[in-house]
């Protein structure tokens, strides 16, 4: 595996283990897994990878082959929040979750493109968690490490992202969608099979900005609980959307669409199981493309490159398509008929270039699985 040897190379000794994690596409449920709704996503067959040795003193040492010659290094006790390069602190803050006593050196590579709104975070932090659970014999359940990353990621990182990620990345299973209760993290394997059906899953990474970090994300979640208060529910997923057009009078008007979009997303993961194990997929493309208006208007967290890819899929006959991730740029996907997927991304990649925007990058994923070690 080339990651052990660029980490002998790297550090001069082998590692002790190599773990990997996936990336994720979420089919549908965004900006809910706070609101303690329900979201769907499946496990891309992309995944990153964490090499690791432990120390005999207490340093740390962690290098990415993104830019494998900067190496950071500090101490266990000096790991705290929010310390340490930015890219750094997804690594640092599970050993911190982790409460880990002693020195690592750790390398990652990843195949999850960075900024796609496909969780390459949560790649990283699931990759690392794997392979510390597995050295050090922690037996922490997938359930416990996705709740350590979750937070190491809202606590060290300092983005206060919901679960969804960290479980799909630890819980994926080949060929299924999870649907996960984001209250008790609760799931079920949900069996999506596009290709028996002649359909295929696009993913366009339009590669305009994506950065949670900077502070979108964490006001819509702010604006969510502040109706929550408002209405003395615990979260929008206890909410009705009649309850909610009852209330609207007592809201300011970007809040009841926040807590609107919230709400309506949260039924439309739940239909969208229905319709998935009935094969329903001309229902199931309609609720994408519900799911991605309700992004646009209600939340505003798309931008004019995710609605060019959404459009011109759903203009060229796609089933239903949607922006994917936190927003703010990333990806969107489409479903689409197997072989329209070629004209597809050719009258993408004209209209981006038409409208001046940058080339965008296309490829489609199989669920795959979930996060695992790979060798000792």
């Amino acid at each position: 595996m080339k990651i052990r040897e660029d980490f002998t190379t790297l550090f001069g000794v082998n590692p002790d283990l190599v773990a990997s994690a996936p990336g994720r596409v979420n089919l549908i449920g965004e900006h809910i897994d706070y609101s303690d709704g329900f979201v769907l996503p499946f496990a891309i067959q992309a995944r990153t990878y964490c090499a690791l040795r432990i120390r005999s003193d207490e340093r740390v040492r962690v290098a990415t082959n993104q830019n494998k010659r900067d190496v950071f290094e500090s101490s266990i006790a000096e790991l705290k929040p929010q310390t340490g390069p930015v890219w750094t602190r997804y690594i640092l803050g599970v050993l911190w979750a982790l409460d880990i006593k002693v020195g690592v050196e750790i390398l990652v590579d990843s195949e999850v493109p960075s900024g796609a709104g496909l969780s390459s975070s949560a790649a990283l932090e699931c990759s690392v968690a794997t392979a510390l659970n597995a050295h050090f014999e922690l037996g922490k359940s997938l359930t416990e490490l996705a709740r350590i990353t979750q937070r190491a990621e809202n606590e060290y990182v300092g983005v206060p992202c919901g679960i969804m990620d960290q479980s799909i990345s630890l819980m994926g299973k080949a060929g299924h969608a999870l649907l996960l209760d984001c209250r008790d993290l609760s799931t079920r394997q949900i069996k999506v099979d596009f290709e028996s059906n002649d359909l295929k899953l696009l993913i366009v990474d339009t590669r305009a900005h994506h950065a949670l970090v900077d502070g979108g994300y964490a006001e819509r979640r702010t604006q969510c609980e502040a109706v929550a208060k408002e209405l003395g529910v615990k979260a929008m997923r206890d909410l009705s959307i009649g309850e909610l057009e009852t209330a609207r009078t007592r809201l300011p008007e970007l809040n009841y669409l926040r807590a609107r979009h919230a709400v309506t997303e949260i039924g439309r993961v739940l239909e969208a199981v229905k319709v998935l194990e009935a094969d329903d997929f001309d229902t199931f493309g309609n609720l994408l493309t519900k799911s991605h208006k309700s992004l646009r208007d209600d939340y505003n967290v798309s931008c004019p490159e995710l609605d060019l890819a959404v459009d011109t899929a759903l203009n060229l006959g796609a089933l239903g398509a949607r922006m994917v991730g936190g927003g703010f740029g990333g990806s969107t996907i489409s479903l689409i008929k197997s072989d329209e997927a070629a004209k597809v991304a050719v009258e993408i990649e004209r209209a981006f270039s038409k409208s001046g925007f940058g080339s965008p990058r296309f490829f489609d994923s199989l669920p795959g699985d979930g996060a695992r070690v790979e060798s000792y």
